[in-house]
């Protein structure tokens, strides 16, 4: 640090605030350290920095799989949005529980951890760790923690409502697990809408999030004329099961799916869905850890609500392609 300070012409605090992202350095000086640090090779040292902070700088995330398509696209937002803050991020699998994955975080002296979606099922107040900061996404408002999730239930009665909006007499269900805390939303949403009109919800088919179970869900669905389906990949794999019995996507049934993925525009039909903001979701999660792990209040986004809330909502937001049409 004191070959940078003299290199850069500073003092050696105002490396160290660099090095420490404070915002007690103007653009120039901070650009003139950066140079300094890039040309003379200088790397934090993360250890010897976890011994004076007590802070290791990292992040733990705690998944049952990276199998899907909304975990995946988490993972990634995270991970973005943690290097953002200066954390890195360690991943464990909750495949023997949550409690072993909490055990090997605390053997890797995390910071903190945020619990992903079906894991965040497994988590209670009872089992939550002495010491670890936990911030859970998807996860019922009543468990103890600060959570963040999509607003699952108010995009399922968008969906709905749009669809009887196109003149359905009802709209048919295509489901996610039962021990989703996020399918459970969309189905209550959906049910509800259906309900304030009126009319009595038909049966509902889950699936296990995948285009598989999709297709297979196909047969249960082949005399629907219009579907809500809980998430994109299961929407992909009935639009198959309809082509394949003859039956037209729009013309003889309308679908709608859930999260918006980056192949949805290019489904045959181009898929109308409900777009989840995995990026503001990740982030705000990120936000919530790490105003407790520094002690901070956490920002709130454009729309004014405070990310270090006990529960933060992110809207969702219903995307109009080519896979509905008016009756």
């Amino acid at each position: 640090m004191a070959m940078v300070a003299s290199r850069a012409g500073v003092s050696g605090q105002t490396v160290s605030r660099v090095v420490n992202d404070s915002p007690r350095v103007d653009p120039e000086t901070r650009a003139r350290v950066e140079k300094a640090m890039a040309e003379l090779g200088y790397r934090p040292h993360r250890a010897a920095r976890a011994l004076r902070t007590g802070r290791s700088q990292t992040i733990g995330l705690v998944v049952t799989t990276l199998a899907t398509v909304g975990n995946s696209r988490m993972l990634q937002a995270t991970a973005e949005a943690a290097a953002e803050r200066g954390y890195a991020l360690t991943v464990v699998t909750a495949a023997d529980g949550v409690a072993s994955a909490f055990d090997r975080l605390a053997e890797q002296e995390v910071d903190g951890a945020i619990v992903l979606n079906e894991a965040s099922a497994q988590v209670s107040a009872d089992a939550h760790p002495v010491g670890l900061r936990l911030v859970v996404v998807d996860a019922p408002t009543e468990a103890g923690f600060a959570a963040v999730h999509s607003d699952h239930r108010g995009g399922a009665a968008a969906a709905t409502a749009r669809l009887l909006a196109l003149g359905h007499g009802t709209v048919h269900h295509l489901a996610g697990p039962v021990d989703s805390y996020a399918a459970a939303e969309r189905e209550r949403g959906w049910r509800e809408t259906l309900t304030a009109a009126g009319i009595e919800a038909p049966d509902v088919v889950h699936g296990d999030w995948t285009a598989d179970a999709g297709f297979a869900a196909g047969a249960a669905l082949a005399a629907a004329s219009a579907v809500f389906c809980a998430n994109d990949q299961m929407a992909l794999g009935l639009l198959r099961a309809f082509a394949e019995a003859g039956r037209r996507v729009p013309e003889d049934v309308s679908v709608i799916g859930f999260d918006d993925v980056p192949d949805a525009a290019n489904y045959r039909p181009p898929l109308t869905t409900i777009r989840q903001d995995f990026t503001l979701l990740a982030q705000r999660a990120v936000g919530a850890l790490v105003a407790e792990i520094e002690g901070e209040d956490a920002a709130g986004d454009a729309e004014g609500e405070d990310a270090g809330s006990a529960t933060s909502v992110i809207p969702t937001l219903l995307v109009e392609r080519a896979s509905t049409r008016a009756r």
